[in-house]
């Protein structure tokens, strides 16, 4: 059962909390799908100005649309398509203050306007999907969460 909470207001105090509730609702979950849905659950509730929280997986040569909260998003993103494919095609978070400046981002809804996404590594360090999160603020997102959500995905690595 979910208990509202009151976040911290510093970002570091933010994250402890942030991956110590994930925990809660994840850690003993065996099930990929109900711990992804759990994960971006919670997501979407911590971070209030959040439109959209979900997960693309890897399969093949794209990534498919996993469990999320938020508006119906595209299902499938080509390698290096968007800011989800640019994730997985550099191996690295991408941090975007305004969608409007990233040259092929994939626009699932309109209001939004910032956009974070995170790949998720298996234990030999190989993305096999991406955290993708949306705002309707321009800047919403800053490297101090890409740092906060890169320790919170870690635990996921079982369910790659």
């Amino acid at each position: 059962m979910y208990t509202e909470v009151a976040y911290p207001n510093t970002k570091p105090a933010f994250y402890d909390f942030l991956e110590h509730q994930l925990e809660e609702y994840t850690g003993d979950e065996t099930d990929r799908v109900a711990a992804l849905a759990n994960f971006c659950s919670v997501l979407k509730i911590a971070f209030p100005k959040a439109n959209w929280a979900g997960f693309y997986l890897v399969s093949g040569d794209e990534l498919v649309l996993g469990p999320f909260q938020g508006r119906p998003a595209v299902s499938r993103i080509a390698y290096g398509a968007g800011v989800c494919g640019a994730a997985w095609r550099e191996d690295r978070a991408q941090v975007v203050e305004d969608v409007e400046c990233f040259a092929g981002h994939i626009a699932c809804d309109c209001s939004t306007h910032s956009e974070i996404v995170v790949p998720l590594r298996d234990g030999d360090g190989r993305i096999w999907g991406v955290l993708d999160m949306d705002s309707v603020l321009t800047g919403y997102f800053t490297d101090e969460d890409r740092a906060g959500l890169e320790r919170c995905v870690k635990p996921l690595a079982r369910f790659a």
